[in-house]
């Protein structure tokens, strides 16, 4: 069973949170306010937010410019996992990723399970690294965001989190020859 150990001290994260929705603007935007709302109740820094329509190339640049700022440890996105026609943001995630995380997307539906049963089948949920910082996208709506942060998020993005946790890798992230960056 996990557990905090609180002979650690905690260290905070650099988040950027995306929202993706061809109808939200950042005023009426739900699923990103808790988002915010948790990752800096649980002590980590909002680094960055932007909202992008639901087109892959407004993904991957967004998702791209916060790669490239070195203090942005985590981008974790809201929106677009379905599986409309306009639902891209899997796609454009997975354009990027060095790794996928396949057990985020795998947990995400299986904790969502016990809540919606099989209406998960829907969710295409994912996560991965590129260039050493931590992607998350996760569905639209808020209900989904509180889940996946709750009960997976905010736990592996605790350094105090045991057995393991996300923040203890990132220096060693981009190990084997790729372009070093954050922390270390």
């Amino acid at each position: 069973m996990s557990r905090l150990d609180e002979s650690i001290s905690f260290l905070p994260v650099n988040i950027a949170v995306l929202t993706v929705s061809d109808t939200r603007a950042l005023e009426d935007d739900k699923s990103g306010n808790l988002l915010v709302e948790r990752l800096q109740a649980a002590g980590h820094n909002l680094a960055a937010r932007a909202l992008v329509s639901d087109e892959i190339s407004e993904i991957t640049d967004a998702v791209q410019g916060f790669i490239s700022q070195s203090d942005i440890d985590v981008v974790i996105s809201t929106g677009g996992t379905g599986l409309t026609g306009r639902d891209v943001t899997p796609e454009a995630f997975r354009s990027l990723f060095d790794k996928e995380i396949e057990g985020f997307g795998e947990m995400f539906r299986f904790l969502s399970f016990q809540k919606i049963g099989t209406s998960t089948l829907q969710s295409r949920a994912v996560a991965g690294v590129a260039s050493g910082t931590y992607l998350f996208a996760l569905p639209g709506s808020p209900s989904a965001c509180k889940d996946a942060w709750d009960d997976l998020l905010v736990h592996q993005l605790d350094i105090r989190h045991r057995p393991c946790n996300f923040v203890e890798i990132m220096p060693r992230l981009t190990e084997q020859g790729k372009a070093g960056r954050k922390r270390g």
